[in-house]
């Protein structure tokens, strides 16, 4: 297409000028379109017959009044030699050379000046026209004038667009003119063009760009309009076209929920980001764009996907990967989000759903207690634990613990990154500085994690103090009595509460009161933290809103101090909770910029004290930082002695963080390298306190402080509020607050590093309460479809998840309604933005509409006590009574092979409102009766028995049908309707009925040919041979279970002569062959006449036995098995093919191929010769004799001959004298051959007792025998249309006419026909003639019954010969016999060849070289049998063997030597059955190898082509008047009675009814029959060479024919005719009186026979007009009632119609015609016309009739009462 091949268009576009007429001053302008895209230049060279020229030569710039000359060049490009004639142009404005022949050689040229003279401006046109051997051409004179001229493509095609996108192509357009052309566009929506205007200079190009933007799914054809020229003048249009489609996109994802695909991304843990993909597939034709966008997302929710494509193309028919990013944030949450497909123009919208679960760290220690024992004062105790990270997250840890040696523990590394699953050692360092015990509990923060705690416990002696040793177990005991509160009294007031039993020991040993208060509740992790940080206070005295939670026993204030003036100090205050006296030891330092003073003091109970710290910097423009450590512990575990070991306590240990920093005023501090995570904090949206953490790495290689004020935001606390990190280290902050509903939606925390204005960094913090929100579908509706009665439909609901939080969701169904509705899942939890489908039921129990009201309560899933909220849902159902029918009442499946199945599907309908689930069950009947009573199992299976139909809809129920046996099945489908459960709700209810019927499959025999040695067979002779009605009866019937059990074909014995299944075996008799003849094929045709597929194999005995090893073998072989073997090696039978398969109504020709190897004698000749038989009538005579003399059985032809390949009809005449069967035993002698020994039975009956039973019609045992012929022969080109004729029962003495067609089928050969009829009963016209290709022939076949009652059984047989054959025959007889007349009488001879030897050598040959054959010498003959050099028949040699070696070749042979001729003795035909035992398996001998070889350089005469063989079969049977009156009445009137025929003994006059004598022995071989061959030679010779004969014989055929013998009178006397000629001798039983002879008539037109002569003589010569008038009616009347006038009105009708049926045939009469009204004469004049004759057509003209039809003139005839009945149109 243009608009696709970048490039120019312009080879195949339209050429629109704009020209201009004679008058330049008229501005009108006319369009003409050129249909070339763009005219070829002079320079490009056309060839037109071998002459290389141009196309056309053009005159562009001329003027007038001038002369403008073009040369046109001719070049000859053949290589042959060319002349050239041309006639000028036929105006006068061209001119050229005078015409002349233009001669060029192979690659000359010729140049030939034309001449233009203009007279007008205007547009020039001419041809010149050249002229060759071969052909014309012309070549095109064209002057043009200057115009307007766009060469633009006739149509521009767009590529494909979907719906609201667009595409684009560009075409080229020239200016074909040769002046300045501007142009203007002008295109209609959804098309655009540009540039839409501009101008053009000659010859300029400009390219446009085609827009097309459609709207709707369409096929866009417009016509774009561009005005060019001066002003627009002229105007072309070019047609753009453009295809639009819907576009169409899906989405794959590995998942899948209703309505949408899901990406799921997993657990990813937090901080790590996570790729997915999915794919976007369109699969249309057509490229579509895209984009990607979020759903709405509840108000201040994360972001945590991100999608790398946010818009986009797709090819068509591919896809592209999109990636999606998981970034988690949230530890523990699942966040649901939905991306959305968007296509322009689409129809729809995919929805993709992605979700992903953020996983935090699981961190542990391998000990949450380290017991440093008792170290002595100076000394130090190393411990170490081991932290372990036991998930797939990477972990972030640090220990709140002082490391400039302000704390008496040290741990190494502080703080870390713990990779995912992996663990780490940490040292811990124990240098106490005071003799006492040491107890910490230091927090181990974790990100996105609560914190870890350890405690450290060790003590301190020193020689002069020892107090008591700290042991785990007394940190168990201490948190008991910590939860008891009793850890608020000293020791020594325990022990004295103990003593006056106010307190006592549990089981564990710790200490209880005997009313124990209300137990301290337990902090979280998180808040003991905070309270550490706090310096011991509780939450209510920070603010919070914390209930139940107390203060420590010692708190500090501030717990936090800065220093950022320089060197300072600060007081600080500590204050003793507990009731009794506490000392305060503060860990010191050594070289630390920070001190605290005093040191150490007491402190009262319920006191506080105040303390100074100190910071004095030792370097300038520094950062420093600490966490001072002060131990609190009861006074009097200062002496152990004064301590019990169930009443110590551990010590208690304050901080103090402390920050400082050293610049000098005006100094620039330290740029900060940090880096912040998460700088954006959510927290959950509810009433809760609620913590975050945020990391803060010091990405730099200089100390980071950082500080955080808390009256910022108050409502957010931040620990720890100031530090300082060392470079690559981090500092985890944990934040906390308690979001409100009135908070703002973002909250600004600032964070200052390293003591400046200038570096801060702002959190986002997010605390805002949301409530519970769910979104349920429809607006909180839900409405069912119609359902039917105890069923059940489902419809699914989507609720939503509005909010922030994740809430747990339970629908609450009113009991009564929980029976009707019903829904899954029930309860669940919906994450954050989530929507959740789920599947409500309706199972209605009543016909009613239901209105109905479930409830969904939600809460969120962390405060499972809270107060729920509840949300209503409306559902409404109708239900009501559903039924169900089938399609069709009643399905007919047809015919069903017996075991095997049928599949087919019962369509049925739901034509009501609601869907109905059912389950069918079916009932079987046999529509056969009298089958035996056997209970067969159900045939039909359906595929499913239970469904659902959805309202108003069609479901196809799949069944299968394998019946059983052969009858006719009825099936009868039921159904009930079924509830939601399953159980059946009312009775069965008639749905349709199934109609089939199991048959087996269906061979028959429809036709069969017999060609090769049985070529001479008739169809139903074969038919007998082969028994095929047996067969067909055997393939119609049922198979017995041996054959079922082996109707596959295959190999099941181990004998060579398997076993046979059948239930009958049939004889295929291939009749008789001789010896080294053609082979015998016999083809019949199988057709499949059922309407099931049939598959078909012939198995010989080697097909069905089991090749079995050599060992197995045991080498015996009967004489039954070693007589197979024979037959199988020498391949005397073969079928071809052997297996097949046929649909139904298929036919399939079988050949079934016999070669002959012996000899097996019948009446049928099979031989090559003719036959001679006789019939031995002694046991005919005996058989005469025993009945009293009178013959019972006769043999009308006892002897005969059969001619090669015919078959001799014995005739019998049976006359019982008794009700009884006769049989004879009859010998048939064949000459020079065996005798065969056959029984003769006929069976007589009595007509009184037999009565309507009696065998009066004609039984037929071959009606089964097809009549038309179904296959064609190989070669063959003639077709009869009816091949059998079966006349039925006929009474004697009638004629029976029948209308047959002869088909050349062939389209190039000629045919020639004969019809051989050896019996004169029958008679068919034309007897002989010839069919072009494709043409037919109509033959008319008569039947003349005899006088005598008799079966006909006919075989009447067609030659058909090629006219090609015939004619190469007699050429080749012709060459043949001049031949031997030239080797008879042509010689020479020489005295070299006399002293040689008496033999002709060809000429350069000597004796040696003749070749003679193998073992022969010259003295051999080589002629035919029975022929002698003298005789006519004598076989000459090869053309060219003369008897002189000098004589010419006049033949296309090769030279040959002439071979010797030798007399061979004729063989008999036939041969004795003893001499060709074993013949199978003999060689040939010596003598006849060197026959054969003799006689294949015998030149014999050549043979008369073989003609093809054509049986037509005529049966009938005939009645005796009497006979046929009394069984036949009916069928009487449709023959009529030749009255004027006898009666005969015998059909045949020329057979005499006894046999004749056999006394004569036949001519045998030897001298005596070579004398009288060679007599009768040489008469035979004279009469032909005698003028005299020939002219004798010209003259006689030239003779005409003597009529004087049909004049002459008989002496017969008129008989009475019978009354109409219809029912002869009504109502009696006696013979009719014998037929009268048959009188002479005249074929001129006379009807009075010598009676009539003798009646009209008798009466007077003058008598009265009404006496005369009398006595014509009389005679009239009379000649009406005779036979003969009967017969010969027969026949004139017959004729009539005849020749009225060959005219309609050869088309010269439309028998379909309207009839015509024609005028009559009066009656009197039709009267009078009686006894005339019209000839037909055929007889008026006797010579065109026989040229159009080859049809003779004389015709045979029927009676008129029957004619129409009689002639049968076959």
């Amino acid at each position: 297409m243009l608009a696709e091949v970048p490039g120019n268009p312009l080879s195949s576009g339209l050429l629109w000028t704009a020209t201009r007429g004679k008058d330049e001053k008229r501005p009108g302008l006319t369009l003409q379109r050129s249909g070339d895209a763009q005219r070829k230049m002079p320079s490009q060279r056309c060839c037109f017959l071998g002459v290389e020229t141009w196309e056309e030569l053009k005159w562009e710039d001329w003027e007038l009044g001038g002369e403008f000359t073009k040369t046109l060049l001719l070049k000859n490009i053949h290589s042959k030699l060319q002349k050239l004639r041309f006639r000028p142009p036929a105006s006068t404005f061209f001119t050229t050379l005078f015409p002349q022949i233009i001669t060029l050689s192979p690659g000359t040229s010729f140049s030939l000046p034309v001449t233009f003279r203009p007279l007008d401006r205007c547009e020039y046109q001419d041809t010149i026209e050249f002229h060759s051997k071969d052909g014309l051409f012309q070549v095109s004179l064209r002057a043009t004038i200057p115009h307007h001229a766009l060469d633009v493509p006739e149509s521009v095609l767009l590529p494909p667009c979907a719906v609201l996108h667009q595409s684009q192509t560009v075409f080229m357009f020239r200016n074909a003119s040769k002046l300045q052309t501007g142009f203007r566009w002008e295109v209609p929506s959804p098309f655009q063009l540009c540039p839409e205007s501009g101008m053009l200079e000659p010859g300029q190009e400009c390219r446009v760009t085609v827009l097309f933007r459609p709207r709707e799914a369409l096929v866009y054809q417009v016509q774009a309009s561009c005005a060019f020229g001066d002003e627009g003048e002229n105007s072309c249009t070019v047609l753009l076209q453009g295809l639009s489609k819907y576009p169409f996109l899906q989405i794959s994802a590995p998942g899948q929920e209703e309505g949408f695909k899901v990406l799921e991304f997993g657990n990813v843990p937090v901080g790590c980001n996570m790729e997915r993909h999915f794919e976007i597939l369109n699969p249309s034709s057509i490229t579509t764009s895209f984009s990607l966008s979020r759903m709405q997302r509840p108000p201040l929710s994360e972001s945590v996907f991100q999608c790398v494509i946010q818009k986009g193309e797709v090819a068509p028919r591919s896809s592209i990967r999109v990636p999606v990013i998981f970034s988690p944030g949230t530890v523990d949450s699942t966040t649901v989000d939905y991306l959305s497909l968007t296509c322009p123009g689409a129809l729809s919208k995919p929805l993709l759903k992605v979700t992903g679960t953020c996983i935090g760290p699981q961190v542990s220690l391998s000990s949450s207690m380290l017991d440093f024992g008792c170290v002595d004062e100076g000394e130090e105790a190393l411990r170490t634990v081991d932290i372990i990270n036991s998930s797939s997250v990477e972990a972030q840890y640090q220990f709140d613990l002082d490391a400039t040696g302000h704390s008496v523990f040290t741990l190494e590394p502080a703080c870390g990154t713990l990779p995912p699953n992996s663990s780490r050692r940490l040292r811990l360092l124990f240098r106490p500085h005071h003799p006492m015990g040491h107890h910490r509990r230091v927090v181990c923060l974790l990100l996105h994690r609560e914190p870890l705690f350890l405690d450290l416990i060790g003590t301190c002696h020193s020689e002069q103090l020892k107090p008591a040793i700290l042991h785990p177990r007394h940190l168990v005991l201490y948190r008991q009595h910590l939860a008891r509160g009793l850890t608020c009294y000293p020791p020594d007031v325990l022990g004295a509460m103990l003593a006056e039993d106010k307190i006592q020991v549990d089981l564990e040993g710790a200490l209880m009161l005997q009313e124990d208060p209300a137990a301290v509740p337990e902090k979280s992790p998180m808040e003991e933290y905070y309270q550490g940080c706090a310096g011991g206070k509780a939450e209510a005295e920070l603010g919070g809103s914390g209930e139940g939670s107390t203060s420590s026993h010692i708190t500090v204030d501030p717990p936090e101090l800065l220093f950022h003036d320089g060197s300072a100090s600060q007081s600080v205050t500590l204050s003793n909770h507990t009731k009794g006296k506490l000392s305060l030891i503060w860990t010191p330092a050594p070289n630390s910029s920070f001190s605290v003073t005093p040191s150490s003091c007491d402190l009262g109970p319920l006191k506080s004290t105040a303390f100074r710290v100190s910071y004095t910097p030792k370097q300038h423009n520094t950062f420093h930082g600490a966490q001072l450590e002060c131990f609190a512990l009861y006074k009097v575990l200062r002496d152990h002695r004064q301590v019990e070991d169930r009443t110590l306590c551990p010590p208690w240990c304050v901080t103090v963080r402390v920050i400082g920093h050293s610049f000098q005023p005006g100094r620039e501090h330290f740029i900060p390298r940090f880096s912040l995570q998460r700088p954006r904090v959510v927290f959950p949206a509810l009433s809760l306190v609620s913590y975050r953490t945020v990391l803060l790495e010091n990405m730099g290689d200089l100390p980071l402080v950082f500080r955080l004020d808390p009256e910022e935001c108050p409502s957010v606390s931040v620990q720890p509020t100031s530090g300082l990190v060392q470079p690559g280290h981090h500092q985890i902050l944990t934040l906390r607050t308690t979001p409100a509903e009135e908070c703002p939606a973002k909250l600004p925390l600032t964070l200052h590093f390293n003591a400046s204005p200038k570096h801060t960094q702002e959190l986002s913090v997010v605390s805002v309460v949301e409530k519970p929100c769910l979104s349920l579908e429809g607006e909180g509706s839900l409405f069912f479809k119609p359902t039917a009665v105890g069923s059940r439909s489902q419809s699914p609901y989507r609720v939503r998840n509005l909010t922030r939080l994740p809430l747990r969701f339970h629908w609450r169904i009113p009991g009564p309604d929980q029976r009707v509705i019903s829904v899954t899942p029930d309860t669940g939890v919906l994450q954050p933005n989530e929507t959740r489908v789920q599947t409500w039921s309706f199972t209605p129990f009543e016909e009613m509409v239901y209105n109905l009201k479930p409830n969904l309560t939600f809460w969120p899933i962390q405060t499972p006590g809270c107060r729920k909220s509840h949300l209503p849902l409306k559902v409404v159902g109708m239900a009501s009574k559903g039924s169900i029918q089938a399609e069709h009442g009643v399905l007919n499946l047809g015919e069903v092979l017996v075991g095997d199945c049928r599949s087919f599907e019962v369509p049925l309908i739901n034509n009501g409102s609601c869907s109905v689930s059912f389950c069918l069950a079916v009932q079987q009947s046999l529509l056969d009766p009298g089958l035996p009573e056997k209970k067969d199992p159900v045939a039909l299976e359906l595929d499913s028995e239970r469904g659902t139909i959805p309202a108003r809809s069609r479901l196809l129920i799949r069944s299968t049908v394998r019946p059983a046996r052969r009858t006719r099945y009825c099936w009868d489908l039921t159904y009930q309707t079924l509830s939601s459960a399953g159980s059946v709700l009312d009775a069965p209810q008639a749905l349709c009925q199934v109609q089939g019927e199991g048959v087996f499959p269906t061979l028959e025999v429809t036709d069969v040919r017999c060609s090769g040695c049985v070529e001479g067979l008739s169809k139903l002779q074969i038919w007998s041979l082969f028994s095929l009605g047996h067969l067909n009866a055997h393939l119609q019937r049922d198979p017995a279970p041996p054959e079922l059990t082996y109707r596959v074909p295959t190999r099941h014995s181990l004998r060579r002569c398997p076993s046979i299944f059948t239930s009958a075996m049939l004889d295929f008799n291939f009749s008789a062959a001789s010896l080294g003849s053609d082979p015998s094929n016999v083809l019949l045709m199988f057709e499949n006449t059922g309407s099931i597929p049939v598959e078909w194999s012939f198995l010989f005995p080697e097909d069905q036995q089991i090749e079995l090893e050599y060992w197995a073998e045991t080498g015996e072989f009967s004489s039954t098995e070693l007589h197979h073997m024979k037959v199988q090696d020498n391949r005397l039978f073969n079928i071809a093919p052997r297996s097949g398969k046929l649909h139904p109504g298929q036919q399939k020709a079988v050949t079934f191929s016999y070669s002959a190897n012996s000899a097996v004698y019948e009446l049928y000749n099979g031989g090559a010769v003719p036959l001679r038989y006789r019939v031995d009538t002694e046991p005919l005579e005996q058989l005469t004799a025993d009945n009293f003399g009178h013959p019972v059985m006769q043999c009308l032809n006892p002897q005969g001959e059969v001619k090669p390949g015919r078959t001799a009809l014995l005739e019998w005449v049976l006359s019982p004298l008794e009700a009884k069967t006769y049989s004879v035993d009859i010998s048939i002698h064949v000459l020079e051959g065996d005798t065969m020994l056959l029984t003769f039975e006929g069976c007589g009956f009595d007509n009184s007792v037999l009565g309507e039973s009696a065998p009066l019609q004609l039984h037929d045992g071959y009606m089964s025998v097809p009549s038309t012929q179904r296959m064609a022969l190989p070669n063959q080109v003639l077709f009869l249309s009816e091949e059998r004729l079966c006349l039925g029962d006929i009474p004697v003495c009638s004629r029976s006419t029948r209308v047959l067609f002869l088909t050349n089928v062939s389209h190039s050969d000629r045919v020639l026909y004969n019809w051989n009829l050896t019996d004169q009963s029958v008679q068919i016209y034309p007897e002989h003639g010839a069919l072009s290709p494709g043409e037919s022939s109509l033959c008319i076949l008569t039947l003349q019954a005899s006088g005598s009652p008799g079966f006909y059984q006919l075989d009447i047989i067609c030659e058909v010969t090629l006219e090609e054959a015939l004619s190469q025959y007699r050429q080749d007889l012709q060459e043949w016999e001049l031949e031997r007349d030239r080797q008879r009488n042509e010689f020479s001879l020489t005295d070299k060849d006399l002293q040689q030897s008496q033999t002709s050598y060809p000429q350069g040959h000597t004796q040696s070289q003749t070749s003679y054959p193998q073992g022969h010498t010259q003295s051999q003959t080589s002629y035919p049998q029975g022929q002698t050099q003298s005789q006519d028949q004598e076989t000459p040699g090869p053309p060219g063997n003369t008897r002189s070696n000098t004589g010419p070749c006049s033949r296309k042979y090769k030279e040959t030597p002439g071979p010797v001729v030798r007399k061979y003795k004729t063989l008999p035909p036939i041969c004795s059955s003893s001499a060709v035992v074993g013949g199978m398996c003999t060689r040939p001998s010596r003598a006849e190898r060197r026959a054969q070889r003799e006689a294949s350089q015998v030149w014999r005469r050549p043979e008369p082509p073989c003609p093809t063989l054509l049986h037509l079969g005529v049966t009938a049977r005939s009645h005796s008047l009497l006979e046929f009156q009394t069984f036949f009445p009916s069928l009487l009137s449709t023959h009529h009675i030749n009255r004027s025929a006898r009666p005969n003994v015998t059909r045949c006059g020329s057979r005499q009814s006894r046999p004749p004598s056999l006394d004569m022995p036949p001519l045998s071989h030897g001298p005596e029959r070579e004398i009288i061959t060679h007599t009768l030679t040489s008469i035979f010779r004279s009469l032909l060479d005698d003028p005299h004969f020939h002219h004798s014989l010209v003259n006689g055929v030239a003779e005409p024919v003597p009529y004087f013998t049909q004049l002459r009178q008989t002496a017969y006397t008129p008989t009475t005719p019978l009354p109409g000629a219809a029912t002869p001798y009504p109502g009696t039983r006696e013979a009719p009186p014998p037929c009268p002879p048959t009188p002479q008539l005249l074929m001129g037109g006379s009807l009075y026979s010598a009676g009539v002569t003798e009646v009209t003589k008798q009466q007077p010569q003058t008598q009265k007009p009404t006496v005369k008038r009398e006595h014509q009616l009389n005679v009239q009347e009379t000649i009406r009632r005779l036979p003969e006038f009967c017969d010969v009105t027969e026949e004139v009708l017959l004729n009539t119609l005849q020749n009225l049926m060959m005219e309609a045939f050869l088309g010269e009469l439309v028998l379909t015609t309207r009839p015509r009204i024609i005028a009559l004469p009066p009656v009197s004049a039709r009267r009078t016309s009686c006894g005339s004759r019209r000839l037909s057509r055929a007889g008026a003209d006797p010579d065109r009739s026989r040229e159009t039809r080859g049809v003779p003139l004389g015709l045979s005839f029927s009676p008129p009462s029957s004619l129409l009945a009689n002639l049968a149109w076959t």
